[in-house]
């Protein structure tokens, strides 16, 4: 199926591997050209050396405040545009509710949070101009169901969720979506530190790719402010 997103450009972050590089090469195989970011430019080289489309690569990490701008900026001057927004960070370290201290719980809702505020924020702008835009903020399953032992993502992801909701109506007459997608168990480095990888059943970082691309589709002009849960049916809540 052609997502009708051919030529257009995305800005993904924390695109180096896991479900950001996932999501990085489904938009690759549309056709879609990317501005990616990781904390490292080695492995964004080799994602640009595989996806097929032109690459721009900036090395950052999303937690500096000046990135935001930087990505959405570096997209205009590569491109002339900018269509798509994938936010992505790397998630919290586990803890229970009363090990972490004030400055975990504040840079939780930095990394995870407040980064994908702020650049959503740089690109608004633009996509209000041109009329046209999809912004898809990659989260976890803990934004609808928190999880043993993963406090920080318990308050940070909830967060990001309660502003996207809000975010999303304030841009419905402007043809920008804003959507967050919320992993489940993904085989991906991550799941490995955790020690969850030795579940039943888990997902394949590919396919995830394939639904956010979807998301940001020529299709999705009516599909807003919803939280999209992909972890194999685990979130039981209505």
């Amino acid at each position: 199926m052609d997502l009708g997103i051919s030529d257009r450009v995305a800005v993904i972050t924390a695109a180096s591997r896991g479900l950001g590089r996932a999501t990085a090469m489904a938009l690759a195989a549309e056709g879609v050209r990317l501005v990616v970011n990781a904390r490292s430019a080695d492995q964004l080289k080799q994602l640009r050396d595989e996806a097929g489309v032109e690459v721009e690569i900036v090395a950052g990490d999303m937690n500096d405040e000046r990135l935001p701008e930087m990505l959405v900026n570096r997209a205009l001057e590569r491109f002339g545009r900018l269509d798509i927004v994938v936010a992505n960070n790397a998630g919290p370290a586990p803890a229970g509710a009363f090990e972490v201290t004030d400055q975990q719980i504040l840079d939780a809702l930095t990394a995870n949070t407040l980064s994908a505020i702020r650049l959503v924020r740089a690109a608004r702008p633009v996509m209000v101009e041109q009329n046209w835009g999809r912004v898809c903020l990659i989260a976890s399953g803990s934004a609808r169901q928190p999880m043993d032992n993963l406090v920080l993502s318990n308050v940070a992801r909830p967060a990001l969720w309660g502003w996207a909701k809000t975010a999303a109506n304030e841009l419905t007459a402007s043809g920008v979506t804003l959507n967050i997608v919320c992993p489940g168990a993904h085989t991906t480095e991550r799941v490995i530190e955790l020690g969850r990888q030795d579940r039943s059943y888990i997902g394949d970082p590919g396919d995830f790719g394939h639904i956010v691309a979807f998301l940001c589709s020529a299709y999705t002009s009516y599909l807003t402010g919803t939280a999209v849960i992909v972890d194999g049916g685990r979130v039981q809540g209505l």
